[in-house]
């Protein structure tokens, strides 16, 4: 293929195409530049795998550390297991790649995305997801696109196209709009309790954007003389799926309409009806055409089942505006909730019920040394103060299977929750605790997710975390059959399953803090979007009454196991006096007092313990052992160790000086065992700190109302 090099911009940002120079043996390729960010997007197309009944697609992504520059660490020095970011990344090219691909397609692709080069501005995953789409196209691969992806920033009151990691650090809105000729099909944002309008503002901008890149991508396809392939499907003959259809249509269309039904008892009715057709099926003569083709399709009963199932839920939605357990589309399923549902060693704990979906919350507090490193070399000295854990164990919907690592789902779930509460967390100055919520979903009947933010907040309240303001979530979802659109508020399983969409919108009484929308259909207007946040503001705000009557306001003391956490700030000259030859120092404290110790390369100091007690005693001997001295000040001490020309005291934490035998008396001394013991409690003043920091002390001088202000003092810190 012919190199050719094509280049768009937005604001003064380019973006740079260029295809023929790398990968010539994959299906299609492009490498896809902005700034000193170079992405190598390639996809490739294999033959489909007998059996398969899905799009077997794969989407990898993958940062290479001498794109920045560095040399991976460890024995083998080569990347290693990629950081979650990498996972999330990935995530985010499949989610509007997948719906556009048709329906039919079983051949195995393979999306696979290498940073190649990285510099300190420009993010490379929109660049990621883009390139696929023009990777893709090259490959001549049947595509329902193009599609692009931007990532708009909030700069004061300007929007602005693919912002820099520091602008969107400093805004209050990091959104990110896939789109295709169709509509929008992706978005994935955070922001800082930002109204509705102004996300859909976003929106409407960043989609702008988008066309201006399917339009440079339609160019380009042209200018290769390439086409956009849309392959007609198969040929399949309905013979065995019409046989089922004509059986099975009128009793699942019973059975969807009766509303009293629980998800289980739905399940089991739909069951049945389906064990009777394949029953009916088996009892038919082996030459028959129906058996022989359902024996050699096994999976052809299943597939035509959902596919009527999935007709007549639609059919009553579009037509009738009533859901499959008769709620009303705006009507959100009966909520409940708790608080300090398990004991105080948990540190707060909040379970989350939306009739079947179920979701209990922990939350921990940690020590700033419980932060999480992220272990990603391509951005460095990356701490997380908060972390969001989501699990989804098989029993939550009445399965089995075995209990693995998290897989990309979770991670992803996660990092939503994690993403909806970050704005209202406390500031490390106002609350140093690290602090870990994991969501264990119990029972799953959609919307965990949201769920989780839900549980979780209670859990933070629980927990005494002073949050700015409570945070609720609302899943909403579509169906559209031709101009026909319904939003459905709080969608379940099933409208999940057999539905276009799914949009998570989750924020507070003030605004949004964080929305994701997927979809299985190739585009959406910002019509139809606006109507579902809209009606997602109506459905958080019913959800957030619910958990205010549970908790309405963060407790005002943490867990009594929960550490105790004191900061102080030193001189960071003094850190190496803190931590002494090999951490000797630190490590004799932290043994003496039982206190955790953490310090910051600023000279922040935290000191945790769960008894207080023995917190404040290492913050004494850190203030001791740091506390600037100057000649005249009293202290109260102890003798530590007596020598023939003086005595040593220690008179702070940590802090030793010696007082000479000329300086314990007013009168001569012939022995310091005469004067002095050790264990004794001396008043001692600072006479000299010589030029090698050693302190020399005096008895002499000192006046009364002095020595009694010292023994107070001592006693106060002792």
């Amino acid at each position: 293929m012919a190199e050719v090099d094509k280049s768009i911009s937005f604001d003064g940002r380019d973006i740079r195409l260029k295809v023929g120079l790398l990968a010539p043996q994959a299906g299609g390729s492009v490498l896809i530049e902005s700034g000193d960010t170079s992405v190598l997007v390639t996809a490739t197309r294999s033959q489909a795998r007998e059996g398969i009944d899905f799009l077997p697609l794969t989407v990898d992504y993958e940062e290479r550390l001498y794109a920045a520059g560095r040399i991976p660490g460890g024995i083998m020095r080569r990347e290693g297991r990629p950081p979650e970011k990498t996972i999330l990344t990935s995530r985010l090219i499949d989610r509007p790649m997948r719906p556009l691909f048709p329906s039919w397609l079983r051949d195995d692709l393979q999306i696979i995305a290498l940073t190649l080069s990285m510099d300190e501005l420009v993010p490379p995953d929109v660049l990621a997801v883009t390139g696929a789409s023009i990777a893709t196209l090259i490959a001549q691969i049947p595509f329902n696109g193009p599609m692009a992806a931007v990532r708009v920033g909030l700069v004061g009151d300007d929007f602005i196209i693919n912002p820099t990691y520091a602008e969107t650090e400093a805004g209050d809105l990091d959104l990110i709009v896939a789109g295709s000729p169709h509509g929008v099909i992706m978005v994935e944002a955070g922001a800082n309790q930002l109204p509705e309008r102004d996300i859909l503002e976003a929106i409407d901008f960043g989609y702008e954007a988008v066309r201006d890149l399917i339009k440079a991508q339609q160019d380009l396809i042209a200018e290769l003389g390439l086409v956009i392939v849309q392959e007609a499907p198969p040929e399949v003959d309905q013979t065995l799926e019409n046989y089922i259809r004509d059986r099975a249509s009128g009793e699942i269309k019973k059975i969807l309409s009766q509303f009293s039904f629980t998800k289980p008892q739905r399940d089991a009715a739909l069951d049945v009806v389906k064990d009777e057709i394949a029953a009916t099926i088996t009892e038919l003569p082996e030459e028959d055409p129906i058996r022989v083709a359902a024996t050699a399709n096994k999976k052809a009963l299943g597939n035509t089942f959902k596919d009527i199932t999935k007709h007549f839920m639609r059919r009553q939605i579009i037509e009738d505006n009533v859901r499959v357990d008769g709620r009303k589309l705006d009507q959100v399923r009966p909520i409940s909730c708790l608080v300090d549902v398990l004991p105080k060693r948990v540190h707060g704990s909040g379970l989350f019920n939306r009739e079947l979906t179920q979701v209990l919350s922990t939350c921990t507090l940690g020590t700033p040394g419980d932060a999480q490193n992220l272990n990603d070399d391509m951005q460095l000295d990356q701490h997380k103060r908060y972390l969001h854990h989501y699990n989804f164990p098989p029993f939550s919907v009445g399965e089995t299977k075995p209990m693995r690592a998290p897989g990309r789902r979770e991670i992803g779930h996660g990092a939503l929750a994690e993403r909806a509460l970050l704005p209202v967390l406390p500031s490390k100055e106002q609350f140093p605790y690290v602090i870990r919520i994991v969501s264990e979903v119990l029972s799953s009947n959609g919307s965990t997710s949201m769920g989780s933010v839900c549980g979780s907040t209670l859990a933070l309240m629980d927990a005494g975390v002073p949050i700015l303001k409570p945070v609720s979530g609302a899943a909403m979802g579509l169906i559209k059959d031709g101009d026909e659109v319904r939003i459905l508020t709080d969608i379940q399983g099933i409208e999940d399953f057999l539905g276009d969409m799914d949009f998570k919108v989750a924020g507070t009484d003030t605004g949004i803090t964080a929305l994701q929308m997927d979809m299985k259909i190739s585009g959406l207007s910002l019509e139809v979007i606006s109507q579902a946040v809209h009606q997602a503001k109506t459905a958080r705000l019913h959800i957030l009454e619910k958990m205010l009557a549970c908790i309405d306001t963060p407790r005002t003391e943490t867990s009594p196991y929960a550490p105790r956490l004191l900061t102080i700030k030193i001189d960071s000259d003094m850190i190496g006096l803190i931590i002494g030859p090999g951490g000797k120092t630190i490590k004799g404290i932290t043994e003496e007092t039982g206190a955790k110790i953490d310090i910051e390369d600023d000279g922040t100091v935290t000191i945790s313990a769960v008894d207080e007690n023995k917190a404040k005693r290492a913050k004494n001997i850190i203030q001791g052992m740091t506390r600037k001295l100057h000649e005249g000040d009293v202290y109260a001490g102890r003798i530590t160790r007596i020598i023939p020309i003086g005595a040593f005291v220690e008179f702070l934490p940590g802090k030793e000086g010696m007082i000479h035998i000329s300086q314990l008396a007013d009168y001569r001394v012939g022995k310091v065992e005469d004067e002095v013991a050790v264990g004794d409690e001396v008043i001692i003043k600072v006479r000299e700190i010589d030029n090698k920091g050693r302190i020399n002390l005096t008895r002499l001088g000192i006046h009364p109302d002095q020595a009694a202000a010292a023994r107070e003092a001592a006693a106060v810190n002792r």
